[in-house]
């Protein structure tokens, strides 16, 4: 089943030249998972009663046309391949015009509210989504971060009552935040990046204390947040 809603781009959600920003796009892109979980049954005001919840391990977006301050926009999202503790969810953004602007895929885990551990996908999930073949990218997989040799500077971060959210970890979307800042000022002011991927090794929690080490590889920018001991996420822009 592929699910969709209309989106309208806010001033908080622009950068500079009043283009929508990364960040913006991903939380457009979250909400409307949220959104078609809430449909099915599987949203956040159902964990209460499926003691089920979903946890995000992959970002790949990739933007064809950057929309910009006050557009219209229709965004959608399906379940794709769903295994026994994974599932991959699409997306695809149109403008106003009806032209494919932005696409993405997701992957994530079902996690028991209780024990804290991986919940299999059973039939009851499965039957839920209602399966579509459609793939975003032509790639089914979300190819592995290659990280570079060396990492050239790093930026210490303890994290903020500010970050947190309902799972009491740091929000998904905030590591791009750690990402951006992490960034030379020069790289960055060479943005906006029109490719993102992101991997989540391990959840943050308050008062964690975040390394993010910048390199670079084959003109991809790297992000690498470690905590003090674990590796949290890597970053890639380009």
């Amino acid at each position: 089943m592929i699910y969709q809603e209309e989106y309208k781009i806010g001033v908080r959600g622009v950068e500079k030249n009043n283009l929508i920003r990364n960040k913006t796009i991903l939380e457009m892109l979250e909400d409307i998972a949220c959104y078609h979980a809430d449909s099915i049954g599987y949203g956040i005001l159902d964990i209460v009663k499926t003691r089920v919840s979903w946890v995000l391990l992959e970002w790949k977006v990739k933007i064809i046309k950057r929309p910009t301050y006050g557009e219209k926009l229709v965004v959608k999202t399906w379940a794709r391949d769903i295994r026994k503790a994974t599932i991959y969810r699409d997306y695809e953004v149109y403008n106003k015009q009806g032209e494919l602007i932005i696409i993405g895929t997701s992957k994530w885990v079902l996690v028991n509210i209780d024990t804290s551990k991986i919940a299999k996908m059973d039939e009851k999930v499965v039957s839920a989504h209602k399966i579509e073949e459609k793939c975003a990218f032509k790639e089914r997989e979300i190819e592995k971060i290659e990280e570079p040799t060396s990492f050239m500077q790093t930026l210490e971060y303890t994290v903020q009552k500010r970050d947190i959210d309902f799972n009491n970890h740091m929000h998904n979307i905030y590591y791009l935040d750690l990402a951006n800042d992490a960034l030379p000022t020069e790289v960055y002011n060479n943005g906006p990046y029109n490719n993102i991927r992101i991997t989540y090794k391990k959840a943050t929690k308050l008062g964690d204390k975040v390394f993010c080490k910048y390199g670079e590889i084959e003109n991809k920018h790297i992000i690498k947040i470690n905590g003090m001991i674990n590796k949290m996420v890597t970053v890639q822009i380009n």
